[in-house]
């Protein structure tokens, strides 16, 4: 009966996966709380509660869930404005707490809905600009404590109170940060097997115990097992309604999201399908909990999940592990936590703003359409100095508003404009018939009709995602695709990388001049697509693959 509910034959790789992830999100639990504004023992409760519970009740085997950049920002600006409107962070604790609670409950109600399924739709501009203007949240606020300096609550007041940083500053917290970061940095090029975060953690606090420098701590960690925290928030006033309602959705969909993402690279990873809407019922339910015991929320951790299914995690039991790996340090080892500088923090959260920061999608910014880079650049500035919330409804809006244009204008061009049809491949056109009947073991058409843009994107993966894995080459017919935003662009990227990955050719067909010229920017053409392989009509394309393969098992 227990071998059905668990094989223990995967226990020593779950057991390393968890205890490795671990050791990966405790300082990263830390930082985060002390982020977000309740502090280093609500990091730790977070990460304890959403890292089990998501694991037992979610639907990604492998994920390591926990407190995340984006999550934690997000959870900063609510705390900022529950001090506003009660004056201290213990008055407003009833609305950050049921905020937190609320956006659980939406995510499981997400998950029985099968929100999962729109999730997938967000504009690329808009998750790029939002989670570079989060990256950049992070390394702003992050600024002052690095200096061994008061925090500031918000990106703008870092930026009206920057002078002071040259008079104010603490020269042993500067020291201190910067050994963190080179420590960072660096102690990966010796060894991996070693999470870099904790060794900097301990380095610099080591050093900053012996030495017994000046500076900021984390301070006293309660010792034991949380209580139950929910007790007062029946008595919210009314004018706190709006409030909560507006950040619970925001945490709920960006924690989807967070979640989402990760589960796809965990997908990719271990060649397993994850159950999106489970995932989203078992996050809130962490969420939920942590709320419970005042956590801040969290998601499905990338860096975490990555090194869990590296150190052999297999199965759920893995983030459960990580998450009791965590209680036990609680228990055991909460007061040696308070001896932490909070410049160090600041020294291990500074590189992951960074990270967080989509330098890609920067880079390309002359080189994707207009209206994507406007958009993105509007979300990121609202993002980062404005309003999280509205950064990202303006950035939908906007993308859709665009879009119809873009659409209208091709239309009034003259060109044909339709829904994407005979994705699959099933029904070759009139002049694939020949060719079809021949090769359709090996070769496999895909017929693009219509823009290929944001909404599209996810089902032009799962359609790929379907190809048998004996094929030789893939035939993308584009000569009805008129216009390609930046969600089509990297989509065909990633789409065309992986097939090249898998030593498939991969033929682009009637290209017009927008796609092409996208195409070349970004460099697709010729880096993952050489000339070679692009042709004007699908009968070249034929030609060149029957002498290409000849003498191959796909010539008959």
């Amino acid at each position: 009966m227990l071998k059905k509910l668990y094989d223990f034959k995967n226990f020593k790789g779950d057991f390393t996966g968890g205890l490795v992830a671990g050791v990966v999100a405790l300082p990263l639990a830390l930082a985060f709380g002390v982020q977000s504004g309740m502090g280093a023992t609500a990091g730790l409760y977070g990460a304890i509660a959403v890292g089990i519970f998501a694991a037992l009740f979610g639907g990604t085997e492998t994920q390591a869930s926990g407190p995340t950049g984006p999550m934690t920002v997000v959870s900063a600006a609510l705390i900022a404005a529950a001090i506003q409107m009660n004056g201290s962070l213990d008055n407003g604790m009833s609305i950050i707490l049921a905020t937190f609670l609320l956006g659980g409950i939406f995510q499981v109600v997400f998950g029985f809905l099968n929100i999962a399924s729109y999730v997938k739709y967000f504009p690329y501009p808009v998750i790029s600009g939002f989670m570079s203007g989060v990256g950049l949240i992070i390394v702003i606020l992050q600024i002052f404590p690095f200096a061994g300096m008061p925090s500031s609550k918000s990106t703008v007041a870092v930026i009206q109170n920057f002078p002071s940083l040259f008079s104010d500053f603490n020269p042993y917290a500067l020291l201190l940060g910067g050994i963190t970061i080179v420590v960072y940095y660096l102690f990966p090029k010796i060894t991996k097997a070693i999470p870099s975060a904790l060794v900097a953690l301990i380095v610099a606090t080591l050093i900053a115990y012996f030495l017994k420098l000046d500076v900021p701590l984390i301070g006293e960690i309660p010792s034991g097992l949380p209580t139950f925290q929910l007790g007062n928030i029946l008595s919210i006033d009314s004018s706190a309604y709006a409030t909560i309602v507006e950040y619970a959705v925001v945490l709920a969909v960006l924690g989807s999201i967070d979640s989402l993402l990760t589960s796809v690279i965990a997908d990719n990873m271990t060649k397993t399908k994850h159950n999106s809407n489970r995932e989203l019922i078992g996050q809130g339910i962490g969420n939920m909990i942590a709320a419970a015991i005042g956590g801040i929320p969290g998601a499905g951790a990338t860096k975490g999940t990555v090194v869990n299914i590296n150190a052999g995690g297999k199965t759920r039991v893995s983030g459960v592990l990580h998450g009791l790996f965590l209680l036990a340090v609680l228990l055991g080892l909460g007061q040696l936590a308070a001896h932490i500088p909070l410049c160090v923090l600041a020294g291990l959260l500074i590189p992951i703003g960074f990270k967080i920061v989509d330098f890609k999608g920067l880079k390309h910014l002359l080189k994707v359409p207009k209206a994507d880079a406007v958009i993105m650049i509007l979300v990121l500035l609202i993002t980062t100095f404005g309003s999280l919330i509205q950064a990202v409804g303006i950035g939908i809006a906007l993308a859709c508003l665009l879009f119809m244009k873009k659409s209208g204008d091709i239309s009034e061009k003259g060109m044909e404009v339709g829904n994407i049809a005979d994705i699959d491949g099933s029904k070759p056109w009139q002049d694939e018939i020949e060719f079809y009947e021949e090769y359709k073991s090996k070769v496999i058409i895909k017929h693009l009709y219509g823009p290929l843009f944001f909404g599209f994107t996810s089902y032009f993966k799962d359609q790929i995602q379907l190809l048998p894995e004996d094929i030789k080459a893939v035939i993308f017919r584009m000569d009805r695709v008129p216009y390609i935003d930046q969600s089509g662009l990297y989509t065909l990227e990633d789409i065309i990388f992986d097939l090249r990955a898998k030593n498939i050719e991969v033929i682009l067909v009637g290209l017009q001049e927008q796609p092409c010229d996208m195409l070349k920017k970004v460099d697709i053409i010729p880096d993952l697509v050489p000339e070679d392989d692009l042709f004007k009509t699908i009968d070249d394309s034929f030609e060149y693959l029957k002498i290409k393969l000849k003498g191959t098992a796909i010539v008959k």
